[in-house]
């Protein structure tokens, strides 16, 4: 009873020393762990999860001050094309680091997100499932994905996380919130309404 308390006082605590909303796009194929990922960083539990239909929102507060308004947007294939009409201040690649065989179909979905964004736009890209025997590591992934390809003008970073025991989340989101707030500060000169 006194965790729920606490958990809602700190909710409190962040939402008003955290002004300023960034919102994010988590992308990632089917069963990758977008929405595991989402609710470990919301109240920092695993959660049972059932394929998103549509999308879930929340506000998740990584660290004070910090507030991102995650997007996770259902993996399938009606879903996807969908993507390219949401606006976002960054991206949130996940990936199974296990699912060796979808490697090319993630970086896909990645490199249409950007197509379609401003130049500039942060991602994130997680090397989820680190906590499984078979996954790949984030430099292996970062391969498999041909990372070093992607357009320039991209900043981008891959973390090895575990959405099941949370390892490496919160550091992604914060590094994720700094590089939104350099993206916003070195684009300030375009119209507020026009920075997605």
């Amino acid at each position: 009873m006194g965790s729920f308390f606490s958990r809602r006082i700190r909710d409190i605590q962040n939402y008003f020393s955290s002004r300023v909303h960034h919102r994010i796009l988590m992308l990632g194929l089917d069963a990758a762990g977008k929405t595991t990922v989402l609710y470990r960083l919301k109240e920092n539990i695993t959660v049972n999860v059932i394929p998103t239909i549509g999308f879930n929102v929340e506000t998740v507060h990584p660290a004070p001050g910090l507030a991102l308004d995650m997007w996770d947007v259902g993996g399938g294939d009606k879903i996807r094309p969908l993507k390219r009409h949401y606006k976002r201040s960054g991206v949130l690649l996940v990936v199974d680091s296990t699912d060796h065989e979808r490697f090319d179909e993630a970086r896909e979905e990645l490199v249409m997100i950007l197509n379609d964004s401003h130049v500039g736009l942060p991602v994130v890209i997680l090397a989820n499932k680190q906590d499984l025997p078979n996954a790949v590591s984030p430099s292996q992934l970062c391969d498999a994905l041909r990372l070093t390809d992607l357009p320039k003008g991209y900043p981008w970073q891959i973390v090895g996380t575990s959405a099941i025991n949370g390892d490496g989340l919160q550091e992604a989101a914060i590094s994720l919130g700094k590089m939104v707030k350099k993206y916003k500060k070195d684009n300030r000169h375009l119209r507020k309404d026009s920075i997605p």
